[in-house]
């Protein structure tokens, strides 16, 4: 059986087409997100004295996390998600997004390996960071900034490693854009962002302690 993905003489033996629409994809997965931002944010107001910028970076912990978690984490276990006849939410999710780089139905083994670690080790820590500002913890930015380097590293090497293989893993300029492009986006300028903050109140601490000890 034929496949949609890009380049057309990849080998996919056993592939399943999808059963669920973009639009039925697309609209389950913004409406999730969008309900786990809403409520972190609720719940936010109650710890205290939060300012909005530590309401928002909790946001975005919750979010990035659960992604890493509940959405890289089933690809990364699931070889063969594109074989399924009964598949879940999760399978058809990575079999649209494969639309837009092909790397992952083919299980190309960087892509799963950057993966794996983003899902077992940045997921769990990007929940430990919403705690750790909510609780005002001594290490929130000491966290928040190597949790945001290895998402950046992640990202480099994403991109990188599609350049070097040949940049042909899309199936249209859509998919380039939306999926390869602007999906990934988010996880390098947010990033960059945190950790330039973190960066700046890490150096503020220290010098700080330096002034007291004088």
């Amino acid at each position: 059986m034929g496949h949609p993905y890009a380049p057309a003489e990849l080998d996919l033996p056993g592939f399943v087409p999808l059963k669920l629409s973009q639009a039925e994809i697309l609209v389950s997965y913004l409406g999730a997100s969008l309900f786990v931002l809403l409520a972190v944010w609720l719940v936010s107001g109650r710890c205290g004295r939060l300012s909005k910028t530590d309401r928002l970076l909790m946001c975005w912990w919750a979010f990035t996390g659960l992604t890493h978690i509940m959405i890289e984490g089933p690809f990364v276990f699931t070889p063969d998600f594109f074989k399924k006849e009964n598949p879940n939410f999760f399978d058809e999710v990575w079999k649209e997004y494969s639309k837009g780089d092909s790397r992952y139905v083919a299980r190309d083994a960087a892509t799963v390996t950057v993966e794996g670690i983003t899902a077992v080790l940045e997921g769990p820590a990007s929940l430990l960071a919403v705690y750790a500002i909510g609780s005002r913890k001594s290490f929130s930015h000491i966290l928040q900034f190597a949790v945001c380097l290895g998402q950046l590293y992640g990202c480099l090497v994403y991109f990188i490693t599609a350049y070097l293989d040949g940049f042909n893993f899309w199936v249209g300029p859509f998919y380039f854009w939306a999926y390869f492009i602007g999906a990934n986006s988010f996880w390098i300028w947010i990033p960059m962002l945190i950790a330039i903050r973190s960066w700046k109140e890490i150096c503020a601490a220290f010098q700080a302690e330096k002034v007291k000890t004088k």
